[in-house]
């Protein structure tokens, strides 16, 4: 006779957690996050200082732009998200971006491959932002998001030139990625 109430059970057990592959994701959010400055360096109060003239001005964008690049990323994004509060749309479509920022800028641990040329950080993040700007527009939500993004601009670039760079340490990878240009070529291999 067939019980007909009960519960199919397995009678093998469910295979542990590979805690190996969650100590290796961890690495990796670690590990990706590291590109991220701390904020706490980024919005240190005696590094706030007005630049002595134009030419500093520009020194300090450049500098503080190579070096907080995450973190203006990260408050960019979040200044786009508040302003898609009302626009469900758009939110499905920058959450489904942010996806993509995070595994393709944030927590990518190798150089980008595409056709045997590597692409640096920066021409991921310029492709990155150029992809997240126009997968938006085609939501009809352009004036909450030429509104956000002009914002978000115009705070980096007032962070950028407040934040004195003298106090900064590049490390030479990084120096040498803000003059090279977006493609390098990759060996074969």
């Amino acid at each position: 006779m067939t019980s007909y109430g009960a519960i199919p059970t397995s009678s093998h057990p469910s295979p542990a957690i590979d805690l190996q592959y969650i100590s290796r994701a961890k690495h990796r959010i670690k590990s990706g996050l590291a590109t991220r400055r701390p904020w706490k360096s980024m919005f240190e109060f005696e590094s706030m200082t007005l630049p002595h003239g134009f030419f500093d001005a520009i020194s300090r964008i450049k500098t503080n732009l190579g070096y907080f690049r995450a973190n203006y990323a990260i408050g960019v994004l979040f200044i786009l998200f508040l302003s898609l509060l009302y626009h469900p749309t758009s939110l499905i479509v920058l959450s489904i971006l942010v996806v993509f920022w995070i595994f393709l800028y944030f927590l990518r641990d190798e150089p980008l491959v595409v056709f045997n040329y590597q692409i640096d950080d920066r021409t991921v993040l310029i492709a990155l932002s150029v992809l997240t700007v126009v997968m938006l527009l085609l939501t009809h939500a352009t004036s909450n998001i030429l509104g956000s993004l002009l914002t978000a601009a115009v705070l980096v670039l007032i962070h950028a030139a407040v934040r004195r760079s003298d106090n900064l340490f590049l490390d030479e990878e990084a120096a040498a990625v803000t003059e090279a240009s977006g493609l390098m070529s990759y060996p074969s291999s």
